[in-house]
């Protein structure tokens, strides 16, 4: 029942990740910039801590009394992690939507479950889960193997994309329909957002101490109740700084560039509503990782909550894609493979979530 009840937590996370954007559509008036970084202030400075207050007593204290290598840590990678995001844009720009997010978000789930792993075994840490135990334990090998087919999944879906701007675009000159279309440059910048996207996770991780004593804490209020759900809404707070620092500086830089500082103040837009969808938007995707966090504490401290919960995202993203008849009009093959996609991510979650109940 816990790796059931963390398979759900993570699927609610997913389905968060997948659904954010939506209310951002409904926003009149507003540059980009403008509507990202309000409602990034509710994802990352408002929220966070609303969070945390509502589900760890005194967490400003954890976080006061943490390590500053704790803090610094956290910070830095949730730094890079906005760096890997605002670079998304630039992949996709070059590679295509499709190639190029299913390129940024498989290298986001892959560096991002196995590279804390390598660093633990490097790094001989007690009570992490290392990279060995991948292929000296069955649950390790179902999760290794569970991995590889959530890779291919990702594969089919970029494929079902490619095929798809070459049919309804007519473009037989580059895979991605685009004139900005560059493959060395477009796999460069999608490497490196990848593994910025990656920190994210690496910052989860850095900020454990502050989770570990949420988790003593509350154990020793409950105990004999499992492990606590909330424990890591206190390392979110310190990761979403970085975030944060890395959103604002771009989105403040492209208001000065653009001059669309007056945004905020245009009385011919609907202020009120903006900053209401924006808000909407931005507790949306907190979610995210508010459900992650009660997922990871369902399945263990390792790499397979970081799968899950990528493995979520892609798939809520392209299920909306079908949905909302984004593949209308397309070939029965070109149909065929985004279903086959998302088939094979659906059979990579089941692998991993069945890995779980192979533990002792």
């Amino acid at each position: 029942m816990q790796a059931l009840a963390g398979v759900i937590f993570h699927f609610i996370g997913g389905f968060a990740s997948g659904s954010f954007y939506v209310p951002y559509k409904k926003v009149k008036g507003w540059a980009w910039e403008s509507f990202w970084i309000v409602g990034g202030l509710f994802s990352w400075l408002i929220v966070p801590p609303l969070a945390a207050y509502l589900t760890i007593p005194d967490f400003a204290s954890i976080i006061r009394q943490a390590d500053n290598s704790t803090i610094g840590y956290a910070y830095l990678f949730g730094l890079l992690w906005g760096i890997g995001g605002l670079t998304y844009g630039l992949g996709v720009r070059y590679l295509g939507v499709s190639l190029g997010s299913s390129i940024i978000l498989g290298l986001t789930m892959v560096f991002g479950s196995l590279v804390p792993s390598i660093f633990y075994y490097v790094n001989g840490s007690e009570g992490k889960e290392t990279i060995d135990l991948f292929f000296s334990t069955a649950s390790g090998r179902t999760v290794l193997l569970g991995l590889a087919v959530c890779v291919l999944g990702i594969y089919l879906c970029g494929r079902a994309g490619v095929l798809k701007e070459r049919e309804l675009t007519g473009a037989l000159a580059d895979a991605s329909g685009n004139k900005d279309y560059q493959f060395g440059t477009g796999l460069l910048v999608a490497i490196v957002s990848g593994v910025l996207s990656a920190c994210f996770n690496f910052g989860l991780e850095a900020g454990k101490p502050m989770a570990h004593v949420a988790n003593d804490l509350w154990k020793a209020d409950h105990p004999a109740q499992g492990e606590f759900l909330f424990q890591n809404n206190v390392t979110y707070v310190v990761v979403l700084w970085g975030g944060l620092t890395t959103n604002f500086l771009w989105c403040m830089f492209l208001n000065v560039k653009n001059r669309t500082f007056g945004d905020y103040v245009n009385p011919r837009v609907p202020i009120g509503r903006n900053i209401l969808f924006c808000a909407l938007a931005g507790t949306t995707w907190y979610l995210q990782f508010f459900f992650y966090g009660m997922g990871e504490s369902r399945l263990g401290n390792g790499a397979s909550s970081w799968i899950l919960h990528m493995a979520f995202i892609i798939l809520i993203a392209n299920a909306w894609g079908v949905v909302l008849k984004e593949w209308k009009g397309v070939s029965k093959r070109t149909y065929a493979t985004i279903i086959g996609g998302i088939a094979v991510i659906i059979l990579s979650i089941l692998l991993v979530g069945f890995a779980r109940t192979l533990e002792p």
